[in-house]
C-alpha cells in the first residue's frame, strides 16, 4: 500500500511525463492555427484561427496523394513483413536446427546498421530492379527497416505457446504450414498487432529513403512532401502549413494507438513472463 507522499510523488510524476509527451504535439497543433507573425510569438492559445493552413496544404501541393502514397507503402510493407515474419518466427521459435540462435542474433543486428551506411547498396539495388521511384521500391527498402524486429518480436511471442497445442495437431496429422497460419496465426493476435503497428509507424515516417529513391512530387510520401514545402521565396517557409501538415499526419497514428492500445500492451509484454 502506498503511503500518501509515495502517492503523490507518483501523481506528479506521471503528470510531468504527460505534460513532456504531449506538450510538442500540442504546440504544433497552436502553431497550425497561426499566421503572420503571430507565429513568432509565445502564445499558448491562438488569438485568430488560421484554418486556411490546412486548406493551403491541400491546394498548394498533392498533398492528398501524399498521404495516399504513404498509406498504401505502410500498408504494403506492414502485410508483407507480417507474412514473412509469421513464417520465420515459426521456424526460429518452434523448429530445431543447429545455429538457430546465431540466425536470430544475425537477423537482429541487421537493424544495428545505420540507414545512410546501406543508402549507396540499397539505392544500386533499387535501380537494377527497376523500382525508382516506384512505391514497390520504397515497400522493398523498408523491409530493410522493419522485418528484423518484426521477427524479433514475434519469434519470443512463438516460444511461449504451449507445446501441447502443437503436438495435438501434430497427432491430427496437421502440417507444418497448417499449424503455423491455421492453429498459431489465431493466437499470434496481440503480437501481431503491435508489431505491424511498429512497422506501419516506421514505414510512415521513414524520411531518407523515400527522398533518395523518389523523385516525382506525385510519388512522395509525406515526410519528404512537408520536408520541401517551400513559401513565397526560397528563404521563406510556411511555418503554419508545415504544422498543420504535421498535424494531419500525426492524428491518424494516434488513432490507431488509442484504438490498439490494449493489444500493443499485451502483446509487448507476452514474452517478458513465462506460463
Amino acid at each position: 500500500m502506498l503511503t500518501r507522499k509515495a502517492r503523490f510523488f507518483l501523481y506528479l510524476g506521471s503528470l510531468i511525463i504527460v505534460i513532456v509527451s504531449l506538450f510538442p504535439f500540442y504546440w504544433a497543433v497552436v502553431s497550425s492555427l497561426k499566421s503572420g507573425s503571430e507565429l513568432f510569438r509565445t502564445d499558448f492559445f491562438p488569438s485568430t484561427f488560421a484554418w486556411k493552413n490546412y486548406v493551403q496544404i491541400f491546394k498548394e501541393q498533392p498533398f492528398g496523394r501524399n498521404i495516399l502514397n504513404s498509406l498504401g507503402v505502410a500498408t504494403g510493407t506492414v502485410l508483407i513483413c507480417l507474412s514473412l515474419a509469421v513464417s520465420a518466427a515459426y521456424a526460429l521459435g518452434r523448429v530445431h536446427f543447429k545455429g538457430r540462435s546465431l540466425l536470430l542474433m544475425t537477423i537482429l543486428s541487421v537493424s544495428m546498421f545505420p540507414q545512410v551506411a546501406v543508402l549507396s547498396g540499397m539505392f544500386e539495388l533499387i535501380r537494377s530492379l527497376g523500382l525508382y521511384n516506384n512505391h514497390f521500391g520504397l515497400v522493398f527498402s523498408y523491409m530493410v527497416l522493419t522485418l528484423p524486429f518484426t521477427i524479433w518480436i514475434l519469434t519470443t511471442f512463438m516460444r511461449q505457446l504451449p507445446k501441447e497445442i502443437e503436438e495435438a495437431a501434430i497427432l491430427d496429422g496437421a502440417s507444418s504450414a497448417t499449424i503455423c497460419f491455421r492453429i498459431f496465426l489465431p493466437l499470434l493476435w496481440p503480437a501481431l498487432v503491435t508489431t505491424g503497428l511498429l512497422a506501419f509507424i516506421a514505414a510512415w515516417n521513414e524520411f531518407l529513403f523515400a527522398l533518395t529513391f523518389t523523385v516525382e512530387s506525385k510519388a512522395r510520401t509525406v515526410p519528404v512532401a512537408i520536408a520541401l514545402m517551400t513559401g513565397a521565396s526560397e528563404y521563406e517557409l510556411p511555418w503554419g502549413n508545415i504544422m498543420a501538415a504535421s498535424v494531419v499526419v500525426t492524428v491518424p497514428l494516434i488513432v490507431l494507438v488509442l484504438i490498439f492500445q490494449k493489444r500493443i500492451v499485451s502483446g509487448l509484454t507476452a514474452g517478458a513472463v513465462k506460463g
